[in-house]
């Protein structure tokens, strides 16, 4: 593709954000709500786990509290406002008017380190917008960490890519989705129009042949990939691969862009993305695996037996430090392997397994809780045990797309800050309490450091 052209950067627009007003909750509610199974089975209400459920699974454990507050959002898929609306949740940021960059860091925001646990982009409505805004926290002087979720990795991964046509990476421009058509509207509208000369636009069929994995990819993929990824997922992929090539030329016509603007849109992307010189190129470049805050750990989606094994031996440093050297030389084994998982898994049927050797590891690295994303949830935030281990839920549909599909009303905003003092306070537009997890309450043995 031609990226020849010099880089440009997106115009700054000035959005307004007058509907961010919102109601949050004031009032406190223990977290776990219920004390006992038996509660929660007269209840119905099984949500959350039960007081006695945690204790089951945290007992006996030497728990180290994070020792600066940490505030983590995740999941906001380009929503401007509902990542707005979630930063001033946290109470660690104060709006001070109604432009997208009329904030502030409050006490709280200039003490803690905000973890963004991923998926930043796709969904829409604004990709760029939301890049703007990240840069505005930044720039505020904000300590600022961006873990990877699987959809800002997939156009990372797609954008790379874009045009190989060796039977590993044929399909990984097409992988990026129908998701991924908000993101080239607006990068079509803010960096091509106005400069069609410095862009190629093909003809559909011309587009097909570049960017789209040909016939005989179906019949390569397998043997070419069978090293990183199992049979089951081959043959899943397979079949995603046939329904994105509909999916995104469908989405790419709704939106009104032909598939030569698509692969204009593209390589500007890959001027704003990839290029040292792009606007948003310090997005990927500063983006990490992982976090450990005291037990915590905080990543998108989950972890396997490989990942538990890299933590109990190099720790999250080491963890991250794999994420950088794959994201240099291998994006696809990023994307397949044992890292990807961290980001993909659902713990389903095909995800890499986590067992209890994986358990075990995680125990001796003194990592008891994972803070994840990735699994949206319609009542805010909930504590739950997957595979032996405390999990706290934290994707509580932000972005108006889901909350859209989901059926909720209303604006989305959700943050959870963790406080030095042992105290989880979990805030959502979708709940009517401030979840208090508290742990001289829920913990045994806590070490305030």
């Amino acid at each position: 593709m031609n990226t020849n052209a010099p880089a440009k950067q997106p115009p700054r627009i000035n959005w307004r954000t007058d509907h961010l007003d919102v109601e949050f909750p004031t009032e406190f509610e223990d977290w776990p709500k219920f004390s006992s199974d038996e509660i929660v089975g007269l209840c119905g209400d099984d949500y959350d786990i039960s007081l006695e459920t945690l204790k089951r699974h945290t007992g006996g454990r030497p728990w180290v509290w994070p020792r600066e507050p940490v505030v983590f959002i995740c999941d906001v898929h380009a929503d401007t406002d509902g990542f707005l609306r979630s930063l001033v949740a946290s109470g660690a940021v104060r709006k001070t008017g109604p432009e997208d960059a009329d904030f502030e860091l409050t006490e709280l925001g200039r003490q803690c380190t905000f973890v963004i646990g991923g998926d930043c982009l796709d969904k829409g409505p604004h990709n760029l917008r939301l890049l703007h805004c990240l840069g505005d926290l930044i720039g505020l002087g904000a300590d600022v960490e961006i873990l990877a979720g699987n959809h800002d990795v997939r156009a990372l991964v797609g954008l790379a890519y874009a045009g190989r046509k060796e039977p590993r990476f044929a399909h990984l421009w097409v992988r990026m989705g129908k998701k991924s058509i908000p993101l080239f509207l607006e990068v079509y509208e803010a960096m091509v129009e106005g400069n069609e000369t410095d862009y190629e636009f093909p003809d559909d069929d011309e587009v097909r042949k570049r960017l789209f994995p040909d016939e005989s990819w179906y019949e390569a993929f397998p043997a070419a990939s069978a090293d990183l990824v199992s049979p089951i997922k081959v043959e899943r992929e397979i079949q995603r691969i046939r329904e994105k090539v509909q999916e995104l030329q469908h989405a790419a016509k709704e939106a009104g862009l032909s598939l030569g603007q698509i692969y204009a849109a593209t390589q500007a992307a890959q001027k704003l993305f990839l290029d040292p010189a792009g606007g948003f190129h310090g997005f990927f470049g500063r983006m990490k695996l992982a976090h450990r805050a005291g037990s915590f750990l905080l990543i998108h989606a989950g972890v396997d037996d490989t990942v538990a094994e890299i933590l109990r031996a190099d720790g999250v440093g080491g963890l991250n430090e794999r994420f950088h050297y794959l994201m240099e030389t291998d994006l696809f084994e990023l994307y397949h392997g044992p890292i990807g998982n961290t980001f993909r898994t659902k713990y389903r049927t095909g995800d890499l397994p986590f067992t209890e050797v994986g358990v075990r590891h995680m125990y001796e690295s003194g990592l008891y809780a994972i803070v994840h994303g990735h699994r949206n949830i319609t009542r805010g935030q909930r504590i739950s045990v997957s595979n032996g281990v405390l999990n706290f839920e934290c994707d509580a549909s932000i972005d108006r797309n889901t909350r859209a599909i989901e059926g909720l009303e209303g604006p989305g905003g959700a943050a959870v800050v963790f406080l030095p003092q042992g105290r989880i306070l979990a805030t959502s537009t979708d709940y009517p309490y401030i979840k208090s997890f508290e742990a001289r309450r829920n913990l045994e043995w806590t070490t305030f450091v």
